[in-house]
């Protein structure tokens, strides 16, 4: 079943802002606040808040009641999640497909958000990897024009859309809960541009994939995995958390979806720009720049073992990634290696 695009909103229209995972605008308002400001003023939207998305320690049952009256409510147009967490895994039981499936309506979040990504791509439902409230939309400052532009298509706009090769990017965050921390955008550091393996060839295909600690839970929960001939020809995109999974485990997963036979059903392969820094684990540019290096001969080992044919294209702008480009989940991506373009469709 390919997935269908869910019909756009328009300025002016409501649109939903809930918390699938954590509540943290409840404890941390600043960026949320400063996201929902933007959501009215720069995007001309009206952002509707639902009983768990300044609660923290929501059940499971209260954060799929949010996504269901947010889905079914017929004045809202669109679906904001206002940030990631760690336990959206144990909402998907709860979720109504009949119901979502009568609503289809786009959804924007990433990190924990895979789980309703997948959940939604298996429903045939075109959802929006990327965009969240208090990360995209809240960031310091302003939003980086590369995410605007981005995400501000992938909200409103119908058809192709061509990524853009970022020449800078920052990774180190500031307190939430510090009002100086909003002051002033963060400093970007130069960064070069996507790096690909493969490049003999176009391919085109339906997106799937997301945060990949994410679709390691899935794989061990053995939920919304598919049979590997779900996959054939689809465009595979991936990224890795602030969590900085070491190289080994991302091997792993990638060594256990070619064990399952997945990874060689994939057309083509993106690997988002690998975020080497969070507030739990500062490491200084060089360090931050050898987890990268190591991290991608880890993936590249993977390829050569499982789909040693596919083009790959490393250092894509998605994910935990300032600034960060929208990807379509369930949509059509082109990887045009000898033009060396990416053009998705929103």
């Amino acid at each position: 079943m390919r997935p269908q695009y869910p019909s756009k909103p328009r300025p002016g229209d409501r649109v939903a802002v809930v918390s699938p995972s954590s509540g943290l605008p409840g404890p941390l308002p600043l960026p949320f606040e400063l996201g929902l400001r933007r959501l009215r003023e720069e995007f001309g939207l009206v952002p509707v808040e639902f009983p768990a998305t300044r609660k923290m320690g929501a059940s499971a049952r209260e954060r799929a009641d949010d996504l269901h009256a947010a889905f079914a409510d017929p004045d809202i147009t669109a679906v904001f999640s206002s940030i990631g967490g760690d336990d959206q895994l144990t909402v998907l039981p709860y979720l109504d497909g009949d119901l979502i499936r009568a609503h289809p309506k786009p959804f924007f979040g990433y990190s924990d958000n895979t789980n309703l990504h997948a959940w939604l791509w298996n429903r045939g439902v075109v959802s929006y990897h990327g965009g969240s409230v208090m990360v995209e939309l809240g960031r310091p400052g302003a939003m980086h024009p590369v995410t605007a532009d981005s995400l501000r298509a992938a909200v409103f706009a119908s058809g192709p859309y061509e990524l853009v090769e970022a020449r800078e990017f920052n990774e180190i965050d500031r307190p939430w809960d510090d009002p100086a921390t909003f002051r002033n955008a963060p400093p970007m550091r130069p960064c070069q541009g996507w790096s690909w393996r493969n490049p003999d060839r176009v391919a085109e295909g339906v997106s799937w994939g997301g945060n990949i600690e994410i679709l390691s839970w899935l794989l061990m929960a053995d939920r919304e995995i598919q049979e590997p001939a779900a996959y054939e020809g689809c465009v595979f995109f991936f990224e890795t958390s602030e969590d900085q999974p070491r190289p080994n485990d991302v091997y792993w997963i990638l060594r256990s979806l070619g064990e399952r036979g997945v990874l060689s059903r994939f057309a083509a392969i993106l690997v988002g720009r690998a975020k080497g820094w969070s507030l739990d684990r500062r490491r200084g540019p060089e360090e931050a720049d050898g987890y990268r290096r190591a991290l991608r001969a880890a993936v590249e080992r993977a390829l050569v073992e499982y789909a040693p044919e596919a083009p790959a294209v490393f250092d894509v702008d998605l994910g935990h990634t300032d600034p960060q480009q929208v990807i379509p989940y369930g949509g059509t991506v082109r990887v045009d290696g000898p033009a060396r373009r990416i053009t998705v469709t929103y």
